[in-house]
């Protein structure tokens, strides 16, 4: 049997094991064979330089600081392309590399993985996990010339791509739209919890700071994530309706993290709001099988209304009812497992997430219905297939067959 090639991913906004897509998408391949190395920033508790989990060999970069604002992201992500190319060569003479995946954001990596395919030959693999022009505009509320670059930027790295691996069908279009490649050329893969692994444990009864309901948010906790929702959501909920009942956990970390604690402080809420930061995969487990309710407070915007956001997928696999709002991604993702509220209205998220704490018959069909949803429409099995054929296709060993498109434009 033929040895499969050595790959190099490339990720900037989050460490491994911490990112569960590119952390999925390097075991997959791992187990279908091929040599996996990362290069990626120190994180958490993860800060070895170099280290191998689970055989996968992991490059870390310092990142000085957590970018916010114009200035701090041209330092941040001016300090982590250095550090890419850099290590990019260590991985070169460690372990080695036939092919190169570099994930966004941002989309410079291009730079990196373009020096390596225009003097040696490797093959490209974008891994498009954020539209950057959409988000920059969700972030700063405007166009103008840094937009027009972040545009330009997006079409330099899909005309350098191979290959591209889209996270749902709004970025496929992207893909085929602005960046210009061809279908066969372009692959779904969602970001879906692999339902072997990813699975309810014991909850953590301390997080329930003694009350009955748990109404729980996952992720990052960034501008554009809109986690104050969730906060006026829960003032709504104690200070304006009186429910004492109720316990909000935050499990995650960015750079909203400071203002949300001012936020949460202002309101008097420190008792009611419980903020865990980054959390190892088995303590993570435990926290999020403590939701009673899963929030996904992202307001509707040019950006989030594209974006298939993980949460969703694991509330919905964890059995945990969904609240959010009305995203077209994230109605397609969730379906009848949530209930949607409109206009980014905060108070009707709160009246959504009372709804679900005095119905135990609707939280128990709803998450039943996301259940049944990861099991039989979200399974990663379908994903996995349509990550290697990708690489098979950016590698040469196949080429675009009517079965390849098929794979490329996936189901919703």
């Amino acid at each position: 049997m033929t040895k499969k090639p050595r790959v190099l991913i490339i990720v900037e906004n989050l460490t491994l094991p911490l990112d569960r897509r590119v952390w999925q998408e390097a075991v997959t391949l791992r187990d279908a064979g091929y040599t996996v190395s990362v290069i990626c920033p120190r994180g958490g508790k993860f800060t070895a330089a170099y280290e191998q989990l689970e055989g996968i060999h992991i490059f870390r970069h310092p990142l000085p600081i957590e970018a916010d604002g114009a200035l701090g992201y041209a330092v941040e992500y001016s300090m982590a392309l250095f550090w890419e190319f850099l290590l990019s060569w260590r991985v070169h003479f460690k372990v080695g590399f036939d092919v190169i995946q570099a994930c966004n954001p941002p989309d410079l990596m291009f730079l990196v993985a373009g020096f390596w395919k225009a003097l040696f030959g490797k093959p490209f693999v974008f891994d498009h996990h954020d539209i950057n022009p959409e988000l920059y505009e969700a972030k700063f509320g405007r166009r103008g010339r840094m937009h027009k670059l972040l545009l330009a930027l997006e079409r330099a790295t899909f005309r350098t791509a191979d290959v591209t691996l889209a996270t749902n069908e709004s970025y496929r279009e992207i893909a085929l739209g602005r960046g210009g490649m061809t279908p066969e050329r372009v692959f779904i893969v969602r970001s879906i919890p692999d339902l072997t692994t990813f699975k309810r444990t014991e909850p953590t009864p301390e997080l329930r700071n003694g009350r009955k309901h748990v109404v729980g948010y996952l992720g990052i906790m960034g501008a554009q994530d809109g986690v104050d929702n969730l906060i006026r959501a829960m003032d709504e909920l104690v200070n304006r309706r009186g429910r004492q009942d109720v316990q909000s956990v935050l499990v995650g970390r960015g750079t909203e993290v400071p203002r949300l604690e001012r936020m949460i402080a202002e309101l008097r809420l420190q008792d009611y709001v419980t903020l865990t930061g980054y959390l190892p995969t088995d303590k993570f487990l435990s926290a999020i099988s403590t939701f009673d309710i899963g929030i996904v407070p992202d307001p509707k915007n040019p950006f989030n209304d594209k974006c298939s956001m993980n949460k969703v997928f694991e509330y919905m696999a964890l059995g945990i009812p969904v609240v959010g709002f009305d995203l077209t991604e994230t109605v397609r993702s969730a379906g009848d497992a949530a209930l949607y509220a409109g206009n980014n209205d905060p108070d009707e998220l709160a009246t959504h997430i009372e709804t679900l704490c005095d119905d135990a018959a609707l939280r128990r069909r709803l998450g039943e219905e996301g259940q049944r949803r990861a099991r039989t429409l979200l399974r990663w099995e379908g994903e996995r297939q349509r990550l290697l054929a990708a690489y098979d296709l950016a590698l040469g060993h196949g080429q675009p067959t009517e079965v390849d498109a098929a794979a490329a434009v996936g189901s919703r």
